[in-house]
């Protein structure tokens, strides 16, 4: 067999020489403007409340969301995921959807002060059921068609309070169909939808539910969030949601699904949202405590894992971080 010599003046290495070149050539672009921040608002007045599980991280009353909103903006973040905590629960998650619940004063507070905030609300019941599941219950079943109108409401409360876009997370079938027929009918039609379309049953929130205390009473959330041996059925779930009217399809959680959200990117025609869960986080956290990896690296490696995979959108609790990342030009 006839030896073949490379060619000498094919030097990929060329395109590696120095910062500028390698900014140049980037194959992956990341803006500021594609991070979401989750904020976790706690029913109350004057609290800022550390989060013992997600270092960084706080609780906030609805008069105190203000001043994490303005240190979001002044980091070049310019939207966020607010999530509820109640001081009451109950069989029905009636908090989900009072016209003054707490994620409904939050909404006001933020766009009172600063409109220019992009607010996004995430629609489930799981915070709110004294069950900690994310639908209604009948002994040890939740029920899917049951739920759809209370998922409704919650998504209808939020966007007469202010919010500018609904995520609901809840994985009962039919619900952003219902979501989308309420809000028309009440002239919140140009009302976005980011759908949580796949949202496999992880390991990874551990975390979140202690933040929100959402671990379910009884059972798992098994037999309604995905199976994560499944591709196939992400697709599907994504391509039924689309059907009903979603605007941005979300995968969760995300470093150990890259492989699902180039599924979706490939298979649909909408932006693909992908959310950094907890877990990831607080790992992180933890081997950079312990000695074991560069925090700032890691953080900023795994997220252009992400959107190297397809995601257009990026919510994770290193919002703040990879904005100042991306303008120091460290990624981006």
């Amino acid at each position: 067999m006839k030896e073949v010599t490379p060619r000498r003046e094919i030097r990929p290495r060329r395109l590696r020489e120095n910062k500028n070149i390698r900014n140049l050539i980037r194959e992956t672009r990341i803006s500021t403007k594609s991070l979401v921040l989750p904020i976790f608002i706690k029913e109350g007045s004057n609290i800022k409340e550390e989060i013992k599980s997600l270092e960084g991280h706080y609780y906030y009353s609805p008069d105190m969301v203000p001043y994490i909103i303005e240190e979001a903006l002044n980091c070049g973040v310019s939207s966020v995921l607010l999530f509820g905590i109640p001081k009451t629960k109950d069989d029905k998650g009636s908090g989900a959807y009072a016209k003054d619940g707490v994620v409904q004063q939050g909404i006001k507070e933020i766009k009172s002060r600063f409109p220019e905030m992009m607010v996004i609300t995430d629609v489930c019941l799981c915070e709110y059921t004294n069950n900690g599941h994310c639908g209604m219950v009948r002994g040890d079943k939740v029920l899917n068609d049951e739920t759809l109108p209370y998922l409704a409401k919650t998504a209808l409360s939020h966007v007469i309070a202010g919010a500018d876009m609904i995520a609901p997370s809840d994985m009962m079938d039919f619900r952003v169909y219902e979501i989308r027929k309420v809000l028309d009918e009440n002239g919140f039609s140009d009302k976005s939808i980011m759908s949580y379309a796949v949202k496999y049953a992880s390991s990874y929130y551990g975390p979140f539910r202690e933040v929100v205390g959402s671990a379910p009473a009884f059972g798992d959330r098994q037999s309604y969030q995905m199976d994560y041996h499944n591709v196939r059925e992400a697709v599907k779930e994504a391509l039924l949601d689309a059907k009903e009217g979603a605007d941005i399809l979300m995968v969760k959680p995300a470093l150990s699904y890259l492989d699902i959200i180039k599924e979706i990117k490939n298979n649909t025609n909408l932006p693909v949202a992908a959310y950094s869960v907890s877990g990831e986080y607080a790992m992180i956290k933890a081997a950079a405590k312990a000695g074991f990896i560069n925090e700032y690296s890691v953080m900023c490696e795994s997220a252009v894992g992400i959107y190297r995979s397809g995601a257009d959108i990026l919510i994770t609790y290193y919002a703040k971080e990879l904005s100042d990342a991306i303008k120091k030009g460290d990624i981006g």
